[in-house]
């Protein structure tokens, strides 16, 4: 006997987990429904099938094939239009004509006796058998009536309460014998239940009613569909599972990596080669699909997460079901009965209440509280550009594609034949992105310059030797897991705000450039690059007085890409220096606060023990230092920038020096007491340097590590503020912590507040008013001066749902207090 399986439907109940998907692929504990179908059909030996396809057909087709996987023979009968249930099998009457035949839904999950069935079809001498069995609410079911001998009396279409009178309801599941294509008329839509089976009975025909024992569900509702995971996952229904049942209840899939240390409570599903990190905890009645990321700290329960999905750090998920390719970022909150789309964006710290439809290719802004369903548009779609470029985690944010498409992007904001310089830190993600941007340039009339890997103020400096711009792809600091794409103008410098805005247009409307095949990019390796690096830096920077001083110093290159360009450096200054870490670990791309202090730690104990006069450690890509003083006590960052400034004011004696807003104003007392000015700058990275690069500006830095040395270069630059600092400390005949010890005490605060997005205007709007007549400066978010020189800064994140607050008093508690006070009005006004 052949089975006809009807796969056709819209599913349109279903949205938005149906509109880009047919209903019958939909996955129920990680495989579609209609496999768990063809499952069951070749159990019962129907190996023999057709299936009637219409909406999506292709995806049908494509997913199963001929069936041979399965070990079935499947043809396709297909619909140009929809045509009803009987329609839809008159559709297939060629293939079916010979023989009696079963007709089976593609979207109800059932583990029926067909064998059964079919026995008792042949026993009664039917024209028409119909399945049925008993549900509590027939509502949205065709109730049907039958006698002692099984012979239908009556049937009616989604009965109303009132015109209920039995709860045994039609399937959907039939055996025909190939005579009932008489009474289907062709090409017209037809029903069985509202067309045929009447006519049938009109005549008299042998229509039969089987009442099956055993497991039914239409999965044509949402609340449905949860149900029959978890009814699987209760062994209510006898189908395959995929896996391995490692614990009573918990079935984990081939390749799955699940960490010991994470808390699993059955029974639930965890797919094939999906990782769930230590810390997440995943609950009763959840299917994790195929390649699903769970990070630590993540809750689940009754989730129904779909493949290739990103469930970031502190996400708590509800009853609700997240669509494939669907990124969830950190401390999202999905509540119960919410369903998310494919390739959806949830930002961090947004909430998707119960009940809300998110369709399709969505962006959910961070911090965002969605309440309503979004079908049409994008809620706040974030900026591409972030602090330091485009950043995200790698192969969730940052994929390939996306790095192809954004240095397509950049290649057409550039003329055909320029020259772009290329670089990269030591990690793996790093050097296969930018293989990806490289042949985008090229593929764009671009040449790249590659210079691999270098620390990055070498790649700014070779950037800024005749190239049009620059791309460099590192570790976001502190986060091992993400990438940042970094661009760079003529100078070296970060890309401007209105170069930013530029590369994003193109990249939003995808007005990609592409060369003729005569004017694909070339790649060129340029030599020499650390040599040409170290003679520039040391002919810029002043450095007499070194070689008589006999300083001693320990160099940390934390196992990073700026131990690359110290042999070179240390050579040619002549130094008496010893240099730790200087392997490139690819494990370590990045560090943690954690180990970076625990590495200065360990670099005070080497300059205490060897006597040396400082210790310097680098971030990973030479960007950033940080110091140690004579004595192997760690210099903070900000109190390093008061230092470094002290020395550079003492011995320039006129100019300026960069600073951003939220330094302390003890640095305007240092640089005044030297005869210096200070140029206030916004926290912006690009800001800074912009005003390193003026002309007058002998100094600039952030507080976090970062220098400006503008003798040689207008941007960061480890080291060159390393060898700056040896001059100095050479020719000034002090120590670090002498130096430190004449400089009065800063007493900064700071603090983050979280701040839904949708209110962060008010928040602002609240801080102006009640800074009343005190002096307020918006040099960069408000800054409010009390009228004893005590000051708070509130400034909104750009790229989270946070605020943050600096304040500075004669003490700690005064700017605790000062803090306090602030929090309470951002956090009032958040409300």
């Amino acid at each position: 006997m052949k089975a006809v399986v009807m796969a056709g439907g819209e599913g349109t109940r279903l949205r938005p987990m149906t509109s880009s998907m047919p209903k019958p692929l939909l996955p129920v504990v990680n495989r579609p429904i209609m496999q768990h179908v063809l499952n069951l059909l070749k159990r019962h030996g129907l190996t023999e099938t057709v299936v009637t396809v219409q909406f999506l057909a292709s995806l049908v087709k494509n997913y199963f094939g001929d069936g041979e996987e399965m070990g079935m023979e499947l043809s396709y009968a297909n619909e140009e239009k929809p045509l009803g249930t009987a329609g839809s099998v008159k559709n297939a009457e060629e293939a079916l004509k010979d023989d009696a035949f079963l007709v089976i839904s593609g979207d109800a999950l059932t583990d029926f006796d067909l064998t059964e069935l079919i026995e008792f079809h042949k026993e009664k001498g039917a024209l028409v058998t119909v399945c049925l069995t008993r549900v509590p609410n027939p509502l949205e079911f065709g109730i049907t009536i039958i006698d002692d001998e099984g012979k239908v009396e009556r049937f009616l279409e989604k009965p109303t309460w009132g015109q209920v009178f039995s709860d045994t309801v039609n399937t959907g599941i039939y055996v025909m014998e190939p005579e009932v294509f008489d009474y289907v008329e062709a090409d017209v839509p037809v029903d069985w239940s509202g067309d045929v089976f009447p006519q049938l009975m009109k005549e008299g025909k042998p229509i039969y009613g089987f009442v099956a024992e055993g497991y039914w569900e239409d999965v044509g509702t949402h609340e449905s569909y949860v149900k029959a995971q978890a009814d699987v996952l209760e062994g209510k229904v006898d189908v395959d599972i995929d896996g391995f049942e490692i614990s009573p209840g918990v079935w984990v899939a081939e390749g799955a990596e699940v960490h010991p240390d994470a808390t699993l409570r059955g029974p639930l599903y965890i797919g094939d080669y999906a990782k769930v990190e230590a810390g997440a905890e995943i609950r009763e009645h959840s299917v994790i699909g195929s390649n699903v990321v769970v990070k630590t700290g993540a809750f689940l329960h009754r989730a129904v997460i779909a493949d290739n999905v990103y469930v970031g750090p502190q996400t708590n998920l509800r009853g609700c079901v997240i669509g494939k390719n669907t990124d969830v970022m950190r401390a999202a909150r999905i509540d119960e009965g919410a369903v998310i789309g494919d390739e959806c964006l949830i930002g961090e710290e947004s909430i998707i209440a119960g009940t809300v439809r998110v369709y399709p290719f969505k962006t959910v802004e961070a911090g965002a509280f969605v309440n309503t369903s979004v079908i049409w548009e994008s809620r706040g779609q974030a900026h591409l550009f972030g602090a330091r470029g485009v950043s995200g985690i790698l192969n969730v944010e940052i994929t390939p594609e996306l790095a192809v498409r954004l240095a397509g992007a950049y290649a057409t904001t550039l003329k055909k034949g320029a020259t772009v310089t290329t670089a990269r830190d030591h990690s793996r993600g790093a050097r296969a992105l930018k293989r990806a941007v490289i042949s985008a340039l090229q593929a764009s009339a671009i040449d790249v310059r590659d210079l691999e890997n270098v620390p990055m103020p070498v790649a700014r400096q070779q950037t800024a030797r005749g190239s049009a711009g620059g791309i460099m792809i590192r570790t976001s600091p502190g986060r091992p897991d993400s990438l940042d794409i970094m661009f760079f103008d003529e100078r070296g410098a970060d890309l401007s705000g209105a170069g930013q805005r530029k590369l994003d247009r193109v990249f939003s409307r995808q007005e990609y450039r592409r060369a003729f095949p005569g004017e694909i990019g070339d790649l060129t390796f340029p030599a020499t690059v650390f040599d040409s690096y170290t003679g520039a830096l040391l002919r810029a920077v002043d450095t007499t007085g070194i070689a008589d001083a006999g300083l001693k110093v320990v160099v940390d290159a934390a196992n990073g890409s700026a131990g690359l360009v110290l042999p070179s450096l240390l050579g040619r200054l002549g130094v008496d220096a010893l240099t730790v870490n200087p392997g490139l670990d690819e494990a370590r791309p990045t560090e943690t606060e954690q180990s970076r202090r625990a590495g200065l730690v360990r670099l005070g104990e080497i300059v205490s023990s060897a006597r040396a006069a400082f210790g310097v450690r680098f971030d990973p890509v030479g960007e950033r230092m940080s110091l140690v003083d004579e004595r192997g006590r760690i210099v903070e960052d900000d109190r390093a920038l008061l230092v470094l400034l002290d020395l550079v004011a003492a011995e320039r004696r006129s100019g300026r020096v960069a600073l951003p807003v939220t330094t302390t104003r003890i640095g305007e007392q240092v640089a005044a007491y030297h005869g210096t000015q200070v140029t206030w700058t916004t926290t912006s990275p690009d800001d800074l340097t912009r005003v390193g690069r003026e002309e007058g500006t002998i100094f600039g830095g952030d507080g976090r590590g970062a220098y400006i040395v503008p003798e040689f270069s207008g941007v960061f630059d480890g080291s060159a503020a390393f060898v700056r600092l040896i001059g100095l400390v050479a020719r000034t005949q002090l120590t670090l912590s002498q130096i430190d010890a004449r400089i009065p005490k800063a007493h900064v605060l700071k603090r983050d507040v979280p701040t839904p997005w949708a209110v962060k205007g008010s928040v602002m709007r609240r801080v102006v008013e009640e800074a009343g007549d005190r002096s307020v400066d918006t040099t960069d978010g408000v800054r409010v001066v009390e009228p004893d020189g005590r000051w708070v800064m509130v400034l909104p994140d750009p790229a989270e749902a946070v605020t943050h607050l600096w304040a500075e008093g004669p003490d700690d508690a005064s700017a605790q207090a000062l803090l306090d006070e602030w929090s309470e009005v951002v956090e009032s006004a958040g409300r």
